[in-house]
Parts: structure tokens; sequence; C-alpha cells
């Protein structure tokens, strides 16, 4: 677990975070509103020299295009919506997955099983300070650390 104080310590983390990235990785960050889960995206995003990364909130899915492009998507209004027919799968994320890194913010459970091999990030608010928590799934992240 890692404590971060400030906003430039959450975005740093992300730019720690996506110099050890590589396409087809998948990450799923979970969190309650105003953690952190867009500024460490645009960390990772920086560190893949793609800046001007925002919140998909309203769009539901970005793509960030580069040498290694970024999957952002926010997946809180899609799960939350009423409409029993959209699903996580509507976003056809499979179609660039292996040739980008792929983030979904809120995906819970329904983003879990779009990769066995993915990395959980938790960031827990309390009061100023997050705490970041970090489980790692498959083969892929043995050798990962922060």
């Amino acid at each position: 677990m890692l404590t971060i104080a400030t906003a430039d310590e959450m975005f740093e983390l992300g730019r720690r975070l996506g110099a050890q990235l590589r396409a087809g990785d998948f990450l799923l960050l979970n969190g309650p509103l105003g953690a952190g889960k867009t500024l460490l995206t645009q960390g990772i995003g920086s560190a893949l020299g793609i800046m001007g990364v925002t919140s998909p909130t309203f769009v539901i899915s970005r793509v960030y295009h580069a040498k290694v492009p970024l999957i952002h998507v926010d997946a809180y209004r899609l799960l939350q919506s009423e409409n029993p027919n959209l699903s996580l799968d509507d976003l056809d994320l499979d179609t660039e997955r292996e040739n980008a890194i792929t983030v979904v913010e809120w995906g819970g459970v329904a983003a879990e099983r779009l990769s066995d091999d993915r990395l959980e990030i938790t960031i827990d608010r309390t009061n100023d300070e997050r705490v970041v928590s970090v489980v790692k799934y498959g083969a892929r992240w043995d050798e990962f650390s922060l």
C-alpha cells in the first residue's frame, strides 16, 4: 500500500506506473468520486507522451493515440444505466486492446472478466490522503512493483 498526500504525488505515481506499461496491459481503477483515478491516468498518459487526458465520464471511452495508444474508459454511467442492454461489451474493447494500454475506471466486477491478466488499483480516500493498493492478476505482473 502507498499513501499519497497530494495531487502531484498521484500524478507522479501514474508516471511511474506508465513507464512500466506495455501494449496489451489492462488496468482496473476503483475508488470513490474524487479519489484521483483520472489524475492517476493523466500521469500514465504523460509517461506515454500523451497530454490532455481528461475524464471520459460523459463519453464513456476515449482513445489517445501515441506510440502505444491509451484507451481510457469510465464505466460508471454505463454500469449505472437503467438500460439493461448496455454493458462494457458494447464498447468493443477487445478490438484494440492487444495494441494499447487499457485503463477502466469504475469497472468493478463487470470489468474483471475482460482480462484474467490485469492490475487492479484501489484508491481509498480518507480526508486529504489517499491510500493506494495494488492487486496483480496473471503472470504479466509477477515482476511488477511500484
